[in-house]
């Protein structure tokens, strides 16, 4: 070819797989000078920042201080891959066994499938920040309303709530 440059070679290939997606999302977690300088704290609600996107996924970037929370929701039809960059995130779950919580730590990743029903909150004493991945591209947030009836914060069966749309992750 008279112009190499337009058929390099030597280009990252973009993840398709579970597996391609969580290699990406430890590379970026692992290059602190990418996502360090560009975290922000919002004492009225979690800040975020679309830091990649590719042929059929998004990379978003989230800080959260104590006592923030992203309500139950789900990603529409989205699945994804996510870890904790600094501090400590509670995931709670709702399946049809029930509700769980875990703790999640740097380093660890947190794979979902599309339909998962959770929620993200920051109980502990400090900021924390953490890396989403979604595939395909987060374009809805279902979320599930707290309501008196049930304690756990969501709809016992989310296909029969009625959840508000929320554009934004």
């Amino acid at each position: 070819m008279a112009f190499p440059h337009l058929a390099r070679t030597d280009l990252p290939a973009h993840p398709t797989t579970v597996g391609g997606y969580a290699r990406l999302v430890r590379e970026i977690a692992a290059d602190r000078a990418r996502w360090e300088p560009l975290v922000r704290y919002d004492a009225l609600t979690r800040w975020y920042a679309r830091l990649e996107t590719g042929p059929g996924y998004e990379v978003w970037l989230l800080s959260w201080l104590p006592g923030q929370s992203s309500g139950f929701h789900d990603h529409g039809r989205s699945s994804g891959v996510m870890t904790v960059l600094a501090g400590e995130l509670t995931e709670r779950s709702l399946t049809a066994g029930g509700e769980g919580s875990r703790p999640l730590g740097p380093g660890g990743l947190r794979v979902f499938s599309t339909g998962h029903l959770h929620e993200m909150v920051n109980a502990s004493l400090e900021p924390a920040v953490s890396l989403h991945l979604y595939t395909p591209g987060l374009v809805e947030m279902n979320q599930y309303p707290t309501t008196a009836a049930d304690p756990a914060g969501a709809p016992a069966d989310p296909a029969a709530a009625n959840p508000g749309r929320h554009w934004a992750h």
